[in-house]
């Protein structure tokens, strides 16, 4: 049997930039990575991380200005709202407003329907009428919750046998320093296997989610 060509991890981080951004960019330094930041609006003395990320040959996405579900879903109007505010910051960083968004939950999360029935269904077309193009995953380490380091390692390893491209969810908040942790081991699993560590760009493979609301 021919040995497996492996491709690509597309690290994606959400929920930054925070106090733990600088050690993030340090380890992607020091292994050779690029990963895509879809940062949020919560910690202003931070938003200059927005930029060291963007200089340091990384890729910025928006996720939200607020992550306040209650507000964001209650509306379109309320979510582009939302949306515009972050590319508000992020422009100021990096002098454009970036195309590459993800929402939170995703787009298959269900708690939007607690607010207003149908609106993801809407928004998920909406947003690429409007030029945006919105990246679920298809491998997550699973620190949306709290684990462990060794619990966030084996999440981002285990069901890598499935997938040549794998867009890989993590966050980057004053929470998530097991994230920080287990990251030189997630990356050296998959370099290890011949995997490398690239940015998201127009001509990546984008994973959508099904839409539950």
């Amino acid at each position: 049997m021919a040995e497996r060509i492996y491709e690509v991890v597309y690290l994606t981080i959400d929920d930054g930039p925070s106090e733990n951004t600088q050690a993030v960019l340090d380890i992607l330094d020091r292994y050779g990575c690029k990963a895509t930041f879809f940062v949020v609006g919560h910690n202003p003395d931070y938003f200059p991380m927005i930029k060291e990320a963007y200089d340091r040959g990384h890729t910025i996405g928006l996720h939200t200005l607020t992550h306040d579900y209650a507000y964001i879903y209650s509306s379109q109007q309320a979510y582009f709202e939302d949306l515009e505010g972050i590319g508000n910051v992020v422009r100021d960083q990096i002098g454009y407003v970036p195309c590459f968004i993800r929402f939170p939950g995703g787009s298959s999360n269900s708690i939007s329907e607690n607010y207003t029935s149908g609106i993801m269904s809407a928004l998920v077309g909406e947003v690429q009428a409007r030029g945006y193009q919105y990246y679920d995953w298809n491998v997550s380490s699973g620190d949306g919750s709290d684990h462990t380091a060794d619990d966030l390692v084996y999440f981002a390893t285990e069901e890598a046998s499935k997938y040549e491209n794998i867009v890989l969810l993590m966050h980057d908040s004053a929470t998530k320093q097991t994230s920080v942790e287990a990251l030189p081991r997630i990356i050296e699993y998959y370099q290890e296997r011949g995997y490398t560590f690239e940015a998201i760009d127009r001509t990546t493979f984008v994973p959508h989610h099904g839409v539950n609301n």
